[in-house]
């Protein structure tokens, strides 16, 4: 605990230099980059070309809204926002938005062992299965590495992080970009239902519902806080934390589809529709080193992202239950679907694409009450939203609900 310091004091002289209260977001930004992102950001690149690149470019924005809202939660009041809300909401509010949070949990788990089971199966041929315990075992070891401190854990989840963008730069070096392309994707707009739906997942992939949970709980008790002055000055630093780890994810985002589009059909020729293909892709058009870093950076998008999806669901059930389970048990509950999808012998693309649909449909269910609580200025004090905060808020939840209904509406009349 820091020893009381004058209110004025500046950000750098709470902790150890300016850089330390940097991390947070980086925790956040690897679920924005989970193997749900490849298999939706490489279905649209090489389907639709750079048609739904505007999705991503939205995406993003709001996901860097959305998760400094969450940590100016966390600094404001000392609680997250799951604890807010069973502060705030009644008993069966609380447990409705359990109940949906565990699906997201579950869905967030298929992905993220999903992905990293198929990228051992591209580098070393383990079977899925096979690949699908190591991936959860591994990343069991990095919720270890959490628990002797929340630096270590910071520091490799950012490493992680940087790893798979690298992997993305090099395909894009190797196989450039279409200005003029990219450019017109920038355009909102659709394809029929199918591009729909595929934008409905990659929203889901990049605005994480279980992340906006997390994001509060790794603030809110993270840096001493005592007056007015220390809270604005650690909030400017998480709103760089945000700007910068998000900014990260996105590039990776628009990287992977970028490269999609450019190598792998981009509504050119037949379009890739599973991972594999887009390993193999990659390696004929790049050459193996491009296909050898494509797998390296989905392993590290499956083991970061999988530890950090059960983190967020222990913040989820402590804060609006008050239970807490061991992280054990709570790996065996996500982990079990993801194995059943494995042993199915479903196609691992289509089960990550359907994933990050869920995913998509979970975020209201934590956009709405985190506008609502953070324009309470009872709850925020002066860190309360501005008017015009809450309104682009309030714009955020209304383009993802509407995203969603559209998606409703698309597949009851496909069916």
């Amino acid at each position: 605990m820091y020893q009381r310091r004058d209110a004025g004091v500046r950000p750098k002289a709470l902790v150890r230099g300016p850089f330390a209260l940097l991390g947070p977001a980086f925790v956040a930004a690897i679920a924005y980059v989970d193997p749900g992102n490849f298999a939706t950001n490489v279905t649209a690149g090489s389907t639709y070309g750079y048609l739904l690149l505007w999705v991503l470019v939205l995406g993003n924005a709001m996901a860097m809204l959305v998760q400094y809202l969450s940590a100016k939660a966390g600094i404001a009041t000392g609680l997250n926002l799951a604890e807010l809300c069973r502060e705030h909401s009644r008993p069966w509010v609380r447990v409705g938005l359990w109940l949906q949070a565990e699906v997201v949990a579950i869905a967030t788990d298929v992905a993220e062992v999903l992905g990293g089971a198929l990228a051992l199966n591209l580098l070393f041929g383990a079977p899925l299965l096979v690949g699908a315990l190591i991936t959860s075992a591994v990343a069991l070891a990095l919720l270890e590495v959490q628990s002797r401190g929340v630096r270590p854990f910071e520091v490799v989840v950012a490493g992680l992080l940087l790893v798979i963008l690298g992997g993305f730069t090099y395909s894009l070096v190797a196989g450039g970009v279409d200005l003029s392309a990219a450019g017109a994707g920038l355009q909102p707009r659709f394809d029929g239902p199918s591009s729909l739906v595929l934008a409905a997942a990659m929203l889901g992939a990049t605005v994480m519902p279980h992340v906006i949970y997390l994001h509060g709980s790794l603030t809110q008790a993270r840096y001493r806080r005592a007056t007015e002055a220390q809270r604005h000055a650690l909030l400017r630093c998480q709103r760089i934390d945000v700007v910068i780890a998000l900014t990260l994810a996105g590039l990776v985002n628009i990287v992977m589809l970028v490269v999609a589009a450019r190598v792998l059909g981009g509504g050119h020729g037949p379009p890739v529709t599973t991972l594999e293909q887009a390993h193999a892709g990659l390696g004929a058009a790049l050459g193996p080193t491009a296909a050898l870093l494509f797998a390296v950076a989905l392993l590290a998008s499956g083991l970061a992202a999988s530890g950090v999806g059960t983190l967020s669901g222990q913040v989820v059930m402590q804060g609006l239950l008050r239970r807490r389970i061991p992280v054990m048990a709570r790996r065996l509950v996500t982990l079990v679907p993801a194995l059943v999808v494995v042993a199915s012998g479903l196609d691992v693309t289509t089960a990550l694409v359907g994933s990050q649909v869920v995913l998509s449909f979970g975020i209201p269910f934590a956009l709405i009450p985190l506008v609502l609580l953070t324009r309470r200025r009872d709850l925020m004090g002066s860190l309360v939203n501005a008017r015009s905060t809450t309104a682009v808020a309030v714009l955020v939840t209304a383009v993802v609900v509407s995203l969603n209904l559209a998606l409703i509406w698309g597949t009851v009349r496909s069916a």
